[in-house]
């Protein structure tokens, strides 16, 4: 069946950088653009950022631009995030999503807190 793990999240001061990943299985991965997305407490989850199945074509949250970069190894069928320059605003869990058979799958979410 199809599973997306996350990993990556964590406590980083302002300004800092972390990298997510999101290892899939269950699906022919290669085939399908995939996609991040975030859920701060108290709010509505929103995405993030969005990867062609080739990984040619990007797209961000106007709040992230120049500052997340999303990519992908179709041979690791991994998907990646990396965050820069995190603000306290970008607290939230993260969670890795594909639109497979009809069906939109979630990974368990990994939490990603700025704080000084």
């Amino acid at each position: 069946q199809v599973q997306l793990v996350e990993s990556g999240g964590g406590l980083v001061q302002p300004g800092g950088s972390l990298r997510l990943s999101c290892a899939a299985s269950g699906f022919f991965f290669s085939s399908y653009a995939m996609r991040w997305y975030r859920q701060a407490l108290g709010k509505e989850r929103e995405l993030v950022a969005v990867i062609t199945s080739a990984g040619g074509s990007t797209n961000y949250a106007d709040s992230v631009k120049g500052r997340f970069t999303i990519s992908r190894d179709n041979a690791k069928n991994t998907v990646y995030l990396q965050m820069n320059s995190l603000k306290p605003e970008d607290t939230a869990v993260y969670y890795c999503n594909a639109y497979v058979f009809l069906h939109n799958y979630w990974g368990q979410g990994t939490q990603v807190t700025v704080s000084s």
